[in-house]
């Protein structure tokens, strides 16, 4: 065979095979390219629920709504933000059941209890003290965005006139 001939066909395989070959060549450069995406981190990561805190930024929220003014809050805790730790059961051959922590230890040697779930706190009321709340759709609108907040039954929110 002749040179022509071979650069011909080579010519005609790169022709025909062009896409396949693009795409095989940019799936090596995204293979070759580093993941950014990962933190550098020694200790296991643990993942829990995150929640909002509703108080923190519950009364500029409620003063942005048409109407409401200046706002006070007050919010009463039933129980505190609540940490659920893993834990393991075992049973003895007595048939007694023996509960314990699971550990787990960073590289610098610190142990913590492994962690399973953040629970939220759990509110008993809320007295919001507002400007507008002499309108009903006022008072309406602040007792909806509060137990929305919360997780408060309405009849648990009261909402009052500021002097």
């Amino acid at each position: 065979m002749d040179l022509k001939k071979i650069g011909s066909k080579a010519g005609e395989l790169a022709k025909k095979y062009r896409y396949v070959v693009i795409v095989l060549l940019i799936g090596i450069g995204l293979m070759l390219m580093p993941d950014f995406s990962k933190k550098e981190s020694s200790s296991p990561q643990i993942q829990s629920t995150d929640f909002v805190d509703p108080t923190k930024d519950l009364a500029d929220i409620l003063s942005s709504i048409q109407g409401v003014g200046r706002v006070r809050i007050l919010l009463t805790l039933h129980s505190g933000e609540q940490t659920v730790y893993q834990s393991n059961q075992k049973v003895d051959v007595d048939g007694s059941m023996d509960t314990e922590t699971v550990i787990i230890t960073d590289s610098d040697r610190n142990q913590s209890g492994m962690v399973q779930q953040v629970l939220a706190p759990q509110y008993r009321g809320a007295i919001v003290i507002c400007q507008g709340a002499g309108d009903a759709s006022v008072r309406l609108a602040v007792v909806e965005a509060v137990s929305d907040a919360t997780g408060l039954s309405t009849d648990h929110i009261s909402v009052l006139k500021m002097k």
